[in-house]
This record gives structure tokens, sequence and C-alpha cells, in this order.
């Protein structure tokens, strides 16, 4: 079964870092790029980063930029994203995703909340 599994989010200060693990299972993780996206509450869904198969070109949205690293492990399957200087606009629904041939497949999202 293709499956990709969120992890990490939680509470955090505005300031304050979270590190978001993506899993992949079901398909060959290292052959494909992989993408971040999120979603506030009552708001369309936010592009956030994205990296290639090979870890070579990494993209940000504007708002994240110098704030967010994306990264990956092909060894294990995982994708990351390590969020500093987080900001209130940062809080929403955190998902990983990616295409593959018979579709976007996406995870169940990990929630990131920050508040003081």
């Amino acid at each position: 079964e293709v499956q990709l599994v969120e992890s990490g989010g939680g509470l955090v200060q505005p300031g304050g870092s979270l590190r978001l693990s993506c899993t992949a299972s079901g398909f060959t993780f290292g052959n494909y790029d992989m993408t971040w996206v999120r979603q506030a509450p009552g708001k369309g869904a936010e592009w956030v980063s994205a990296i290639d198969s090979g870890s070579r070109v990494p993209a940000y949205a504007d708002s994240v930029q110098g704030r967010f690293t994306i990264s990956r492990d092909n060894a294990k399957n995982t994708l990351y994203l390590q969020m500093n200087s987080l900001k209130m606009g940062d809080a929403a629904v955190y998902y990983c995703r990616t295409t593959l041939g018979e579709g976007t497949i996406r995870g169940q999202g990990t929630q990131v909340s920050v508040s003081s």
C-alpha cells in the first residue's frame, strides 16, 4: 500500500522550532520529488517547499525562505522539514505530498500550532 505518514507537529511559542518528518512506504521513495504543503483553518492549501529526488534543488515559498529547510534521507524513506523562527502565520496542518504514476498522494497531516 502506498502511504505517507507525517509526524513531529505540536504547539510551539513564536520564535520556536519544530522538525516535521514524513515517512513513505509502498513506492520507491528515492525516485520521486517531494513537497510540503500546509493548510490553515478556513484557507486553501499553500505550497511550502519542495525537493527533487536527488536533493539537488530545494525550493521554498517566499513566506518561509530563510526559516525552513527541507531535506530527505532516501535510505530511510523519510522527508523532513526543519522549521525555525516560527510565526503565528505558520500555524496549519502540514502535509507531505508526491505524484506517482497513479496520481498525487498526501499523508494525513500533522498539526503545527504557534501560540504564546
